[in-house]
């Protein structure tokens, strides 16, 4: 069976950004462009094809990463939209984890931020080449060497300008492309192509010294160019052209563009930019994975001859096909009706329907091959992040890993009829987003729901009452707060049950000391000699993580602390793994109690960006919840305010900044790190969980 592309000509890429940027028009333009749709959809009449849930079209955002393909230079782009907003930050994630090239969009008025650097980590972290597309150049104020320039200072990236624009707000016409050394002019007709133009003559030596500065830039992380440079060689645009992709794909720097996608200006050249700098799946490094009879880590080629092995990166609920399971092909090849295995749930899969996705359209196809991202039918116990790979050569590729959700709400079902109805919807909607939590509080009798954000929590439980026709009452929102020891302790747990006959016997002791914030739970087995037999040291690690779930002082999860296992005592006949289950338990609630308990809270990282002239009221405003001012930036005519805010003062913030800025200001919120709540409010949280 023949390939229908060549590896080498696939790319798979994701548009990223801060929200507003315009990611979502920019994919709508490629779709167009490319021949993949016949009308421009637009966000802000709720026509775009890539946003197709009720909520994404009523709000004019991206909630849910959409993927499509589409075609440009007899090369095929699978390109993934992604939301902007912090609180689908899981999204973001899951889908740089499968691309191979991304493309960031920045606002051209705003330039870099708050959500933006955030991304641009998240990219780092999975090592993606991207470009850069500074989007909006014909609004007022746009300004592309200020957004270039905050590429490089507040990114800390090494931006390439590879063109220019000629003109500049509402009278933006063009662009100077400094590879090729050509001028073009766009058109406000969409079905116009760029038109060559010479280089106006007021703009040759910018032009010039630009070109100079950017073969100077490439050369110093390209030895062929650097060669070039120094013996003073014209360089040849097709020369300058494999140097920047050389310079892209080992992330040593980033092609810069620049247009306006809701003119339609500049969608060509980013096009041709992706097919010539973005990488194919062989020009990145073969996928990592371990083995999982031997343990030992191995590599999988990006070939169809290699072993099949792919990621699922995301299941949906499709009210009309069912349950759908997106996942990336990194090596082989897998066809309708193949058996499958699943090593992290140990089970056997067989691939249903195979389906390469147009946002929420679907197009059958008979088979998948390397460097493919499609969807299945079938899978009934594979979820984000497991692996699906050839049963005779089982890989156990690298989970996805997303961030704890950070706040919760109770939900409660109106009738009885939807209590059955709510379950089964809060079980599918946990499974399409692993950073939403569901659990049932027994004492309370209350289901807590959890997630990244205010918002996001808005738009699951509107999608429960409309997708789902649950009818739910929604509580106030409540943080998740946690427990941690801030001194080193040392524990007997001992559970110890004499009754009739056969009895209970466990005894551990156990050292518990505080971690570092966000080190999370680290067991440590320091046994001498057989003083607790093999078989009893993983119910001890397991009672002491089940005790943890609902902490001590407040009933919140226990985080950060080490526990040393380094000695204990056994009954030859009245040990069980239960026994010794207990006594984990057992010590860790006496461990936390002597531990000098504190209560930590989640602290968000918030940006304003306010008007001078309301400067002060916000600033007044936010020490008054216990905000930590950071610094403070111009820009241009404006402020950009720099925070640190506790969550619990964060609620309501949008309509308190909105009354006091007339509407004028707008902030961004992301999750920061925990840190220690002070005295007086833990006393206020403990009272209220104990007086429950």
């Amino acid at each position: 069976m023949s390939r229908e592309f060549p590896l080498e000509d696939i790319r798979n890429i994701g548009i990223i950004a801060h929200i507003d940027a315009g990611k979502t028009t920019v994919t709508e333009r490629i779709l167009y462009y490319t021949g993949r749709t016949y009308k421009l959809g637009e966000v802000h009449e709720g026509t775009a094809v890539m946003d197709w849930m009720d909520q994404e079209r009523e709000r004019g955002i991206t909630i849910t990463a959409a993927a499509t393909t589409c075609y440009w230079r007899e090369h095929r782009i699978n390109i993934i939209d992604t939301p902007g907003h912090v609180d689908f930050t899981a999204e973001v994630e899951r889908s740089l984890r499968v691309l191979d090239g991304g493309v960031v969009v920045f606002d051209a008025v705003s330039g870099v931020e708050a959500q933006s650097e955030t991304v641009w980590r998240q990219a780092d972290r999975y090592k993606v080449p991207r470009i850069c597309y500074v989007n909006k150049m014909d609004r007022i104020g746009a300004s592309f060497n200020r957004t270039v320039s905050m590429i490089e200072t507040r990114l800390q990236a090494n931006p390439l300008p590879i063109q220019l624009p000629l003109g500049s707000e509402e009278r933006f016409y063009g662009v100077v492309d400094l590879i090729a050394n050509k001028a073009w002019r766009y058109s406000n007709d969409p079905n116009a192509g760029p038109q060559e133009i010479p280089i106006p003559d007021d703009e040759i030596n910018r032009v010039h010294e630009a070109r100079q500065h950017l073969i100077g830039k490439i050369a110093e992380h390209d030895d062929a160019l650097m060669i070039a440079f120094i013996e003073g060689h014209q360089v040849e645009p097709e020369e300058l052209r494999k140097a920047v992709r050389r310079v892209t794909l080992n992330i040593k720097g980033v092609p810069v563009l620049c247009g306006s996608a809701l003119k339609n200006m500049g969608m060509q050249k980013l096009l041709d930019a992706v097919v010539d700098y973005l990488p194919s799946p062989l020009e990145v490094p073969p996928v990592e994975g371990t083995e999982t009879k031997t343990g030992h880590k191995v590599t999988r080629e990006a070939s169809d001859d290699a072993p099949f092995s792919a990621l699922a990166f995301k299941v949906v609920t499709d009210p009309f096909v069912g349950r759908l399971v997106y996942f990336r092909v990194y090596s082989g090849r897998v066809k309708v009706g193949a058996q499958v295995y699943n090593p992290i749930r140990e089970r056997p899969e067989r691939i249903g329907r195979l389906l390469l996705m147009h946002a929420n359209h679907r197009e059958d196809i008979t088979y998948a091959d390397t460097g493919a991202i499609v969807a299945t039918l079938g899978l009934k116990n594979t979820f984000t992040g497991d692996t699906l790979c050839d049963p005779s050569k089982a890989i156990l590729l690298e989970a996805i890993r997303f961030p704890e959700p950070v706040i919760s709400v109770a939900i409660e079902p109106k009738t009885r009829a939807d209590q059955d109805k709510m379950g089964e919807a809060l079980l599918k909607l946990t499974e399409e987003d692993p950073t939403f939590k569901v659990i049932y509080n027994e004492e309370t009798g209350q289901t807590i729901i959890s997630g990244m954000g205010e918002l996001h929590l808005e738009v699951l439980t509107s999608r429960l009452i409309r997708e789902f026709n649950v009818g739910v009452k929604v509580g106030r929102p409540r943080v998740a707060y946690k427990e941690t020891i801030t001194e080193p302790v040392k524990i007997e747990g001992r559970f110890v049950r004499q009754s009739g006959g056969h009895g209970q016997y466990g005894v551990v002791n156990v050292e518990f000391e505080p971690q570092p914030r966000g080190k999370g739970f680290e067991f440590v087995d320091s046994m001498k000699g057989a003083a607790i037999p093999r078989q009893f040291i993983p119910p001890v690690k397991a009672g002491i993580k089940e005790a943890m779930e609902t902490g001590v002082v407040a009933g919140y999860p226990v985080v950060d602390i080490k526990a040393t296992l380094y000695d204990g005592s056994y009954h030859d006949v009245d040990s069980s793994e239960l026994a010794f289950k207990m006594a984990g338990s057992i010590a860790l609630k006496d461990g936390v109690k002597k531990g000098n308990p504190v209560l930590l809270e989640p602290i968000m990282k918030l940006e304003v960006v306010t008007p001078e002239q309301f400067l002060g009221d916000v600033i007044g405003d936010l020490n008054s919840r216990r905000g930590h001012i950071g610094k403070i930036d111009p820009q241009g005519d404006a402020f950009i305010i720099h925070c640190l805010i506790p969550m619990a003062e964060s609620f309501g913030y949008a309509t308190s900044l909105r009354s006091l800025t007339q509407g004028r200001a707008t902030h961004s919120l992301e999750f920061h790190s925990y840190e220690q709540l002070p005295q007086e409010k833990a006393d206020e949280i403990i009272e209220k969980a104990v007086g429950k």
